[in-house]
C-alpha cells in the first residue's frame, strides 16, 4: 500500500525519481537536503515509500503524540525533547550499535530557515556510528527525488565536507533563499 502511495504522489506531482540500491547499505546517515520546507517531508516520505526503505527521523516529541502521533511513528519519526540537553549524537549512536539495519535521515541545516551553515551532526554520528554517509535530496527545479551518492568518510572534515558540498551546489531548493550552499 506505502508503495503504491510513494508511486501516486510523485505522479500527481509530476515529480521523477533517481534510485541505485547500491547508494544504500544496511546501515547509513542520510543527509537530507536542502530542508527549506514541510513539502520536503512528503516528498521524502514518498520516496521512501516507493522503494520500501526503513528510514527513521528525528522529529520534536510532540508530533509523536497525541492523535496523529501514530502516524508520525509509522512514517518512521523517532520523538526527541527539544530544549533539553539530550544528547542526539549519543542516542543515535546507540540505535545504530543496537539495530542490524538503521537508516537515519538527517536534515543537515536542522531547520527549515536560512543557516549561516549545516549543523554537524550528520557527520557526527555517521564518524561515531561508524557508517557512510548516503546523500538524499530533493531538486525542486528538476521536481527529483534521489540519493546522489555513498559516501565513506575519511579522516578529514575539510575534504569531506567539500566533496559534499560539491554534489549539493546544484540542487535547487523549495525556497531557494532559505538554502545556504555554502555548507561549512
Amino acid at each position: 500500500m506505502k508503495k503504491l502511495l510513494g508511486k501516486f504522489i510523485f505522479f500527481i506531482f509530476g515529480w521523477k525519481t533517481n534510485y541505485k540500491k547500491e547508494f544504500l547499505v544496511d546501515k547509513c546517515v542520510m543527509i537530507a537536503a536542502p530542508h527549506t520546507s514541510n513539502w520536503d517531508l512528503v516528498f521524502a516520505m514518498a520516496f521512501y515509500w516507493k522503494y520500501d526503505i526503513a528510514a527513521k527521523f528525528f522529529i520534536k516529541d510532540d508530533w509523536t503524540k497525541g492523535m496523529h502521533g501514530w502516524f508520525i511513528k509509522k512514517m518512521g519519526g523517532i520523538g526527541v525533547t527539544r530544549g533539553k540537553n539530550n544528547n542526539l549524537v549519543e542516542y543515535a549512536v546507540k540505535l545504530y550499535n543496537e539495530k542490524e539495519k538503521f537508516l537515519l535521515l538527517v536534515p543537515a541545516e536542522a531547520t527549515r530557515k536560512r543557516v549561516p551553515k549545516w549543523k554537524r551532526g550528520f557527520y557526527v554520528i555517521a564518524k561515531k556510528a561508524n557508517v557512510p554517509v548516503s546523500l538524499g535530496y530533493l531538486d525542486y527545479k528538476k521536481k527529483e527525488a534521489g540519493i546522489g551518492g555513498l559516501f565513506e568518510l575519511t579522516d578529514s572534515f575539510e575534504e569531506d565536507m567539500q566533496k559534499i558540498q560539491d554534489f549539493y551546489k546544484n540542487i535547487t531548493a523549495k525556497f531557494p533563499e532559505n538554502y545556504n550552499k555554502q555548507i561549512y
